[in-house]
């Protein structure tokens, strides 16, 4: 799968949604982490952002794809000058994170993707107390076609509500779970998420 992935890399910066929501979920999030996960960190907007808003000590940055965190390492020198993220190429489920290991983990744009297995990986790897915090498509505006639609997890229910959307954590063990809806306007398509932020 990391092929399709490599293949988005070199243009994926000039989509202005990505960032958007990788910002929205940092936003979310206690700061001061002692270690954050960004899983599935694509170029690395989650992971800047963290360092940026929440100021952790360690930021664990992972993805499938060579292409994307080539692209994310690139602009370490600029914006990780003490290099706080470490970057990885692998699969994001399982993390090779211990149990219990992390203060947050973020996930935006991605879920879709990697299925709720991820969610039982995410609460192992978080602490008691650790915040999750992930972006998820809607049923009424995602419809998976072409090479994606082959990837798309058949076991993840997609959410069409605040309330699907939330239930995605609890489901999984999460508490406090609460979502909200993400919205960008690039004049010529509007874009939506869900952002749900739970503890674990």
């Amino acid at each position: 799968m990391s092929t399709l992935f490599d293949a988005d890399a070199a243009g994926y910066d000039e989509d202005t949604f990505h960032p958007y929501v990788a910002e929205r979920l940092i936003g979310g999030l206690a700061p001061k982490p002692t270690l954050l996960i960004d899983v599935a960190a694509g170029t690395g907007a989650a992971a800047y952002a963290a360092l940026r808003q929440l100021e952790p000590t360690a930021v664990f940055a992972i993805d499938l794809s060579p292409a994307m965190i080539e692209i994310a390492r690139g602009k370490a020198a600029d914006r990780d000058p003490d290099g706080r993220i470490s970057w990885h190429v692998g699969s994001a489920v399982p993390l090779p994170i211990g149990d219990g290991e992390a203060d947050a983990v973020v996930c935006a744009s991605a879920l879709h993707f990697l299925g709720p297995r991820a969610l039982a990986d995410w609460r192992r790897v978080l602490r008691p107390g650790g915040k999750l915090a992930f972006s998820m498509v809607s049923s009424e505006r995602f419809k998976p076609t072409g090479k994606f639609a082959d990837v798309f997890p058949r076991d993840l229910r997609v959410p069409g509500t605040l309330d699907e959307a939330a239930a995605l954590a609890t489901d999984a063990g999460f508490s406090s779970a609460t979502a909200q809806h993400v919205t960008l306007d690039q004049g010529d398509r509007v874009r939506q998420v869900f952002a749900v932020f739970a503890e674990a």
